[in-house]
């Protein structure tokens, strides 16, 4: 059993050494992983793009490998939901698998948009792995900048 009293000589037993390579090692666990929660089919959530103009929001979704049919895009208050689900094509009952970096599964992402949308004038398309949702701004909330005037006290 290794001592924690540290020693004169600062040998090998100093007493924080073991607490710093476990924060380092968590950290690096940390960064390998991502956020807890954040799988998608065994990986990583979709990667997505959110821009703002003044007609709107606009939100790519990269979704290789999924079909549009399992893909589902939902407008509820002031968020955006895209959720959906990755297939695998068939199973590989009569083949050994010597490696597979491919994931399956679910994933839901749920954006916060900075207004509540006409869900009857959201458009989305699917292209080649990608999702495209544009969000139009509605008129009272795509007002013109408006400058302001800074007077003296």
């Amino acid at each position: 059993m290794r001592s924690v009293i540290p020693t004169l000589w600062g040998g090998e037993d100093k007493p924080f050494s073991s607490l710093h390579k476990e924060i380092d090692r968590l950290f690096d666990d940390f960064t390998k992983r991502g956020l807890p929660g954040a799988e998608m089919f065994g990986g990583k959530m979709p990667a997505i793009e959110v821009t703002e103009t003044d007609g709107g929001v606009d939100v790519t979704a990269e979704l290789p490998g999924v079909a549009e049919s399992d893909i589902d895009v939902s407008i509820n208050d002031h968020y955006l939901t895209i959720k959906g689900e990755k297939k695998q094509e068939k199973e590989t009952k009569d083949k050994d698998v010597h490696v597979s970096e491919r994931s399956y599964g679910a994933f839901r992402r749920t954006i916060s948009l900075p207004f509540e949308p006409d869900s009857d004038k959201v458009q989305a398309d699917f292209d080649k792995g990608v999702l495209s949702v544009h969000i139009p701004k509605p008129a009272e909330v795509a007002q013109k900048e408006k400058k302001i005037k800074i007077g003296k006290s």
